[in-house]
């Protein structure tokens, strides 16, 4: 089987719900990501065979397949690129990723690009279903599935929850871990670590234009008693605010090749695909799935826990990570070193190809090998992938 590269992997810089990137359409923001990658790679456009596109809520101005919408008003991708958007709900440009590798792997196509966007304040969260329940024009939940589901209405946060409570973690337990993730995320900024993932994005401010390249959700004033003090999201629970994923807007895209293409383009690449892995479980705890999809990857590559240098794990809510950790035995000094969704935001449809973005560019900075991206995901499902540095 071929192998599959990734020549690189950006992002823009996180904008919090009505933030710096709320003046920018979806199109335009994913279009961003796109053609920063092309013209960092230096890969002639004409060659992209597909961009494989996550979005989760594709509705209003992420409607109407918001991936060949992005490459239409790209300024470096020619018209006859294709695309496709697809929805693996919060681990969607992940699954692109894993599509675009799998495309690669299989023969069939030499350059794809993995992209994702969400403009959580243009396109509200979960709007694709709740307008039109609004309007009358029915429920996501069919006769069939509330027949094996009963009274069940499947929730991210009771999910959260649940994994509190299985796993034993107190609330300062939670808070504890929310502020870790703004003290790493303030000390790699300070340091630059962002500085070659960052696409810049110009957007208007009171005194002008300006460049957007700094994560905006960073709270860098962060204290544990703050934390400690943001309100319960539910009654008799323990996550807060403080302890969940940021409301984001973002884009972000990665450059997967054969190696073929990296010969005829004269590409250089960070890093090869190892091991790709997508399970399914329990969709009611729903968040819990990485820890068992987790064990799977690793067993299918042949590698323990300890080789991986650095593991991405998709900050959801502080519980997810924590429960991770607890459950694979992994070191948390590796886990999310730049900070993670807590700190950063998480965009859902573009967080995938983001914590890949950061994964790479971290084990770059720091000469490490392998690493090890994997998202919680509603339904009960959980990608895993697996990068050895090149």
């Amino acid at each position: 089987m071929a192998t599959a590269y990734i020549v690189d992997a950006v992002r823009t810089a996180g904008g919090r719900r009505g933030g710096k990137l709320a003046g920018v359409h979806p199109v335009d923001l994913a279009a961003a990501s796109l053609d920063h990658l092309v013209g960092k790679t230096g890969i002639d456009p004409s060659a992209v065979d597909d961009v494989v596109m996550g979005c989760v809520s594709q509705a209003g101005q992420q409607a109407m397949q918001v991936g060949r919408n992005a490459v239409l008003a790209s300024k470096l991708l020619p018209q006859s690129t294709p695309a496709v958007t697809i929805d693996r709900q919060c681990g969607s440009s992940q699954q692109a990723i894993q599509f675009a590798a799998q495309a690669v792997m299989s023969g069939i196509q030499d350059v794809v690009i993995a992209a994702g966007i969400e403009s959580m304040t243009r396109v509200p969260m979960g709007s694709n279903a709740s307008f039109h329940m609004k309007e009358g024009l029915g429920h996501y939940k069919s006769p069939g599935l509330e027949a094996k589901y009963p009274g069940v209405m499947f929730s991210q946060f009771m999910g959260a929850e649940m994994i509190v409570k299985k796993h034993g973690f107190s609330k300062d337990d939670l808070d504890r871990f929310g502020l870790s993730s703004h003290q790493k995320a303030i000390a790699a900024t300070n340091a630059g670590a962002f500085k070659d993932e960052i696409v810049p994005i110009e957007i208007e401010t009171p005194d002008g234009m300006a460049w957007h390249t700094v994560d905006e959700g960073i709270r860098f004033d962060a204290t544990l008693e703050g934390i400690a003090g943001v309100k319960l999201i539910s009654e008799g629970g323990s996550l807060t605010a403080a302890t969940s994923s940021q409301i984001c807007d973002g884009s972000s895209a990665a450059l997967v090749v054969s190696e073929a293409a990296l010969k005829r383009y004269n590409l250089t690449p960070l890093a090869r695909i190892h091991t790709l892995t997508v399970t399914a479980g329990d969709p009611v705890i729903m968040l819990e799935e990485p820890l068992f999809a987790t064990d799977k990857a690793l067993a299918k590559a042949g590698l323990s826990i300890n080789d991986i240098d650095l593991y991405e794990v998709n900050e959801a809510f502080a519980s997810v990570p924590m429960a991770w950790l607890k459950h694979t035995g992994a070191d948390p000094d590796k886990l999310n070193v730049n900070g993670g969704a807590i700190a950063l935001g998480h965009p859902l449809g573009a967080s995938g190809t983001k914590l890949m973005a950061t994964l790479l560019h971290a084990l770059k900075a720091r000469g490490k090998k392998y690493g090890l991206q994997t998202m919680c995901e509603g339904g009960g499902v959980a990608n895993v992938t697996i990068v050895e540095m090149c």
